[in-house]
């Protein structure tokens, strides 16, 4: 029995040992195979590619949405615009129901449209202040409004009670800021006959605003400009007239040291020409002495004041003759 033990391990041991040997085969043989492909290989030239191939992606399918047609296209011909347009904005084509134009084009062709026109964007408009616009909003302020003063009907009767005039200017423009450099001048006019003046203030009134007054239309003229804000300048050119007219009738001492010399103008009453008249009227006379008249004197102070012209010295020959009694 143990020898046939013995020989039953000794042939399971060599069946092991051809099976083992089988397998070093199949893998010796495997990885001949494997280096004659290599060798192969190898002996052939290989491509250099230096692009690297990407994957084509799937393209994305872009769903686009259906633009609705503009609105001006349905919108009525009754419509109420101020809805439409209510306040100022930028322009926009689909909302103006008008065949607008802007832009420089060559000779013979056509200015672009509205659509996609920036030259209509640039500018500012005023399609937010049409007429039935401006008419709402004056029923709307209406109210807050008082009513016209009766008896003022008139420029002339309004002029009488508002002598002064005040001019400004409001401008429009397209800058990075909303004050105008001009818009902050102030001009004030009134007539210098609606302010009361005795001789004295009258005449340093006009030294004192020099060519502010216009001798030609009687008209006074302020203008400040200087302040950065328009009711400063208003308030500066209200003082410079107040300052000016109370100025005017203040006397000061050395007013009254004022010889003839000194006068810019010729007065008939401060000069020896009334009392040359005065000897000629009250020659040999024994009454109650006469006084020239006063359209002797006047017509002296024009010839004098205004120079010699045909009209100055005509009227001073009759007023001389009236003065003297002597008929033509």
């Amino acid at each position: 029995m143990a020898t046939n033990l013995v020989r039953l391990l000794e042939s399971s041991l060599r069946s092991n040992n051809a099976g083992v040997a089988q397998r070093t085969l199949r893998v010796f043989s495997s990885q001949q195979q494997q280096s004659e492909h290599s060798v192969e290989d190898d002996e052939e030239f290989r491509v250099l590619n230096l692009r690297t191939v990407k994957q084509q992606a799937r393209r994305r399918v872009i769903k686009k949405e259906v633009v609705p047609p503009p609105r001006t296209t349905h919108m009525p011909v009754d419509q109420d615009w101020t809805a439409v347009w209510s306040g100022p904005r930028s322009f926009h084509p689909a909302s103006v129901p008008l065949p607008l134009r802007q832009g420089y084009t060559e000779r013979g062709a056509a200015a672009p449209s509205k659509y996609a026109n920036a030259e209509l964007m640039k500018i500012p408009n005023f399609l937010h202040l049409t007429p039935p616009a401006i008419r709402q909003q004056c029923e709307a302020i209406k109210k807050f409004c008082t009513p016209w003063p009766k008896g003022l009907e008139s420029e002339a009767t309004w002029k009488a009670v508002f002598p002064v005039e005040v001019v400004t200017t409001d401008y429009c423009h397209s800058l990075p800021t909303i004050r105008h450099p001009e818009a902050r001048r102030v001009t004030i006019t009134l007539k210098l006959s609606d302010l009361k003046f005795d001789a004295h203030a009258k005449d340093k009134f006009l030294r004192l605003v020099g060519d502010r007054y216009n001798q030609e239309t009687g008209v006074l003229t302020f203008v400040a400009d200087r302040c950065p804000t328009r009711k400063q300048n208003y308030d500066y050119a209200l003082y410079l007239l107040t300052a000016c007219y109370h100025e005017s009738f203040i006397t000061e001492p050395w007013e009254a040291s004022k010889s003839e010399a000194d006068m810019e103008v010729y007065l008939f009453e401060r000069n020896k020409a009334k009392l040359s008249a005065e000897a000629i009227l009250n020659w040999n006379a024994t009454g109650e002495k006469q006084a020239p008249s006063a359209t002797y004197a006047d017509s002296v102070e024009k010839l004098i004041n205004e120079g010699e012209n045909e009209y100055n010295i005509a009227k001073y020959k009759e007023e001389v003759l009236k003065m003297l009694k002597i008929a033509n």
